[in-house]
């Protein structure tokens, strides 16, 4: 039988509900509202953990009544049961193994261009669209903070900000060097390059979140945003870019009409990438931290897509074989997280 204690979760938005009928609830709206949608998110998980229940408790019935009057003609219904609660099980079992402290969060998601021209920055606008495409299938919301496209062709960086529960928990399965290998439609030649291209992937954190950074310690720029967003946009120097001195972490934003508003954000970004920092080097404090930041190792890849001399994507951490990359570019991710999840929790 599977069996999941929802007894604390239940407590947890019985608390919260008893919350809401307080006269300040609605003093600050945000976090009235991200209460809202911790409660809606609860609410969902209890009822998906008692619907489960609820078909095993029934499949177990019918096959008593099978047992008993012999009626084996049902055996094939039986087992297209079995199959759907089975799937049904898997899925809910790996969204509880989404705990950690910010899985929850919106995900700040950065591409970066490797080495090799146009090759390597049509490799990147492609991994733009396969994250945009699985962004779409979980019903999420993508917002560009920051890119940097060439004339040639394709991007040299792109910085996306994902809305939706648990987005950071799922790509932070994403970090790490993606490879291309295909006959590059750049080569007259038709020869098969590889091109490399990183994947950066930090928790959105908001004003909540207690962490001090020392004004002294950032070198702030400003300059003439390149992406869209109008005459306003582009005729002014809106655009910031933040280096956090100390451990060398950049981050910039040109999503922005105003300065001001480009700048909080680039300052939510650096505070993500911060926490992250500090939590993978074990800190108490950010004033520990000290050297150069990398996003991101070169050198060995998480996972490659090969389209010619044959089709296949394989995740070098789980060893998950997909045999058709075009599914996996317009999207089809999820065989690949789940796998990651699963050994994280092993």
């Amino acid at each position: 039988m599977f069996h999941f204690d929802v007894s604390g979760l239940k407590d947890k938005a019985t608390d919260l509900e008893q919350y809401t009928y307080g006269e300040d609830f609605w003093k600050e709206p945000e976090k009235a509202q991200k209460i809202m949608q911790e409660i809606k998110n609860n609410n969902s998980k209890i009822k998906e953990y008692e619907d489960l229940i609820s078909e095993i408790e029934d499949l177990e019935t019918i096959i008593e009544l099978v047992v008993e009057e012999e009626s084996y003609d049902e055996f094939e219904e039986i087992d297209n049961i079995m199959k759907s609660i089975e799937k049904t099980s898997e899925k809910f079992k790996l969204s509880t193994l989404l705990n950690g402290e910010f899985d929850r969060n919106n995900a700040i998601l950065s591409i970066h261009s490797g080495a090799g021209g146009l090759e390597a920055q049509d490799w990147a606008e492609m991994l733009l669209r396969m994250y945009k495409r699985w962004s779409e299938s979980k019903e999420f919301h993508v917002e560009t903070l920051d890119l940097l496209s060439d004339t040639e062709g394709g991007i040299k960086s792109v910085t996306l900000l994902i809305k939706g529960f648990n987005a950071y928990g799922y790509l932070k399965s994403e970090k790490g060097v993606h490879r291309l290998v295909r006959i590059s439609p750049f080569d007259s030649a038709g020869k098969r390059h590889t091109s490399f291209a990183s994947i950066d992937v930090t928790p959105e954190v908001d004003d909540e979140i207690n962490i001090e950074i020392n004004e002294k310690d950032l070198k702030i720029d400003t300059f003439r945003s390149t992406g869209a967003g109008g005459q306003h946009v582009n005729t002014t120097d809106s655009a910031i870019r933040i280096t956090h001195v100390p451990t060398g972490i950049t981050v910039q934003c040109q999503s922005e009409r105003s300065q001001h508003m480009n700048k909080a954000t680039a300052l939510n970004m650096l505070k993500s990438k911060l926490i992250q920092l500090k939590e993978e080097e074990n800190k108490e404090r950010i004033d520990d931290l000290q050297g150069n930041y990398s996003q991101i190792g070169w050198g060995s890849q998480i996972r490659s897509y090969v389209f010619h001399p044959y089709s296949m994507v394989k995740d070098h951490r789980t060893n998950v074989e997909v045999g058709d990359v075009y599914r996996v570019m317009d999207g089809d991710l999820d065989v690949f997280i789940n796998e990651y999840l699963k050994n994280k929790a092993l």
